[in-house]
C-alpha cells in the first residue's frame, strides 16, 4: 500500500484545512487509517484514526472537536478535516495505514505503511 498524503499548507489561526490521503491498493478497505504530526524537535503524536469500515473514528484530546477524520472506501482515500486551527498544530502531518486494535490505535510502530507527509503551518 503506498499513501500519499497532500492537502498541507499556511494558514491563519482559525482557518480550515482539509488534508487528504489517497492511497494504490486494492485492500485500501482493510486498513485502519492513522494521522500523525511531527513538530520540529518533536516526536511524532498521534492526531486521530479511523477504522476500516469508518464507522469509528478515534482522537487525540488536542484535536477531539476540532478535527474529524473521515474516508471514502469507493475512491481509496481518507480525509482530515482540520478546523478552528491553532499555531500548535503547526507540524508536517502524516498518514499510515495499519490494522492496530483499538487500544494501540495512537501508536506509530501499529501501522505498516506511511506516507511522505503535508506541511501544515498555522500563524497566530
Amino acid at each position: 500500500v503506498q499513501l500519499q498524503a497532500s492537502g498541507g499548507g499556511w494558514v491563519q489561526a482559525g482557518a480550515s484545512l482539509r488534508l487528504s490521503c489517497a492511497t494504490s491498493g486494492r485492500s485500501f478497505s482493510t486498513y485502519v487509517i492513522g494521522w500523525f504530526r511531527q513538530a520540529p524537535g518533536k516526536e511524532r503524536e498521534f492526531v486521530a484514526a479511523i477504522k476500516s469500515s469508518g464507522s469509528t473514528t478515534f482522537y487525540a484530546d488536542s484535536v477531539k472537536g476540532r478535527f474529524t477524520t473521515s474516508r471514502d472506501n469507493a475512491e481509496n482515500t481518507a480525509y482530515l478535516q482540520m478546523n478552528r486551527v491553532k499555531p500548535e498544530d503547526t507540524a508536517v502531518y502524516y498518514c499510515a495505514a495499519g490494522r492496530p486494535i483499538n487500544s494501540a490505535m495512537g501508536t506509530p510502530a501499529m501501522y505498516y505503511y506511511w506516507g511522505q507527509g503535508t506541511q501544515v503551518t498555522v500563524s497566530s
